[in-house]
């Protein structure tokens, strides 16, 4: 049997408690991960999905539940060790880089916030691992593009060497023509290290590309589980995952949702 690297039991999130404007945002939902999958959450905006992901970062604190990552018991106050187990790569290529600061700065924090160096001399091979010129180093995040800065920010994830990996839609920003150069990055990433990754989208067809399973996700709740193959044949076993395959797929976009998925090499 395959390890467990995340397991989330009755995972509850409610803001302002309480008060009038109180939203309960995700409702008791449990799930696992298993080492070197890739599981999916998928809904429409507002569902609670990126929440979820934000307390497994330990970036939200408004929870109750359980959360273990890489076998481990972790609480709402994280220490180093526990922070290096899941990093989380952001939607924004660019508002997730400081825009003051050398791509190779970037690169080095991690390790200058964990107390375990300057991180300096793992930078150059950081870089090459994502793809990018160890010269990268000197360059500031305005002077890359969209998938460069994207690849900066999985190699600055990756500088701490988590086993688990969080993506909160990673490719949303970026044109289609260089989304699956950066899919297929995470993917060799993952073969190479057996990384854990827990990626949330809107689009089904980087989902279908990306993920071993799918959660779907509605007001909080998980109302399905879908596979790959499940995916790949629009087959679904709740009302709403059928409703939200429709509007991806079978929409009036539909052929242009059709054709970025054949021309970005999705389903391959």
């Amino acid at each position: 049997m395959s390890e467990t690297m995340i397991e989330v039991r009755d995972l509850d999130v409610v803001f302002d408690r309480g008060s009038p404007q109180e939203n309960h945002v995700v409702r008791s939902v449990s799930f696992q991960a298993a080492k070197g999958e890739t599981l999916g959450i998928v809904g429409e905006s507002g569902c609670g999905k990126s929440t979820v992901l934000r307390c497994i970062a330990g970036l939200e604190s408004h929870w109750s539940g359980e959360i273990h990552l890489a076998g481990r018991l972790v609480g709402k106050e994280r220490s180093r060790d526990e922070l290096k187990s899941a990093q989380m790569v952001f939607q924004d290529p660019y508002g997730s880089l400081h825009p003051r600061h050398r791509i190779g700065m970037a690169l080095a924090e991690p390790h200058r916030a964990m107390g375990i160096g300057e991180g300096w001399n793992a930078v150059a091979g950081a870089l090459t691992q994502v793809g990018l010129p160890a010269d990268f180093a000197n360059r500031f995040p305005h002077e890359l593009s969209g998938g460069q800065r994207q690849r900066v920010a999985i190699a600055r994830a990756l500088m701490l060497s988590p086993p688990i990996l969080l993506l909160d839609e990673p490719t949303s920003a970026l044109d289609v023509s260089v989304q699956a150069e950066v899919l297929n990055l995470m993917c060799d990433l993952r073969d190479e290290r057996t990384l854990t990754l827990l990626l949330v989208s809107h689009d089904l067809a980087v989902i279908g590309h990306m993920c071993d399973r799918v959660l779907v996700m509605k007001e909080g709740v998980f109302v399905d589980e879908l596979t790959k193959d499940d995916i790949r044949f629009g087959r679904t076993h709740h009302e709403y995952s059928a409703t939200l395959f429709e509007a991806s797929l079978l929409g009036d976009d539909a052929p242009d949702a059709m054709a970025r998925g054949a021309e970005a090499g999705f389903g391959s």
